[in-house]
């Protein structure tokens, strides 16, 4: 399947292509026609998480969190304000540890908050704890531009 991307609606959970000379912005789903990017991040459970991670070819940023984790509380606004920054190059997730701690074991998560970056279902991206949005985008851009693995 070349000459697109893959990317999964953050609503419905359809496989959507788009062309590469196809600008992101304003992409609707062809399922729910609902907006692909919305510059927010998007709370996945298990299930969500693999899907987005097995068909979404754009780099995820996933946020590995829990509601009693104060560092966690305070880091969500932050996360939300770097989703507005850096969509639609990238993909903000948001996994709750506590309601997902199959995927939290499998992802070797020892601390929260812990921010993974992800790209075609590799990491290549780790931090542990909170930062602020500049941060989150800084980091982002860097570690993808160093990643062997990220060819946009």
């Amino acid at each position: 399947m070349s000459g697109g991307q893959q990317i999964v609606c953050s609503r419905c959970g359809q496989i959507n292509r788009l062309p590469i000379e196809r600008a992101p912005q304003g992409v609707r789903c062809g399922s729910c026609h609902q907006p692909m990017f919305e510059g927010h991040p998007i709370e996945v459970d298990e299930g969500g998480f693999v899907r987005q991670v097995a068909h979404t070819d754009i780099p995820l940023l996933i946020d590995v969190w829990a509601p009693w984790c104060r560092p966690c509380r305070a880091m969500a606004p932050m996360f939300e304000h770097a989703a507005q920054q850096l969509e639609p190059n990238v993909r903000l997730l948001k996994l709750n540890s506590d309601n997902s701690p199959g995927t939290s074991s499998r992802l070797r998560i020892t601390g929260i908050p812990t921010l993974l970056l992800m790209h075609r279902g590799r990491e290549i991206g780790r931090h542990a704890g909170a930062m602020d949005a500049r941060s989150i985008v800084a980091w982002t851009e860097s570690s993808l531009a160093h990643s062997s693995s990220f060819n946009p």
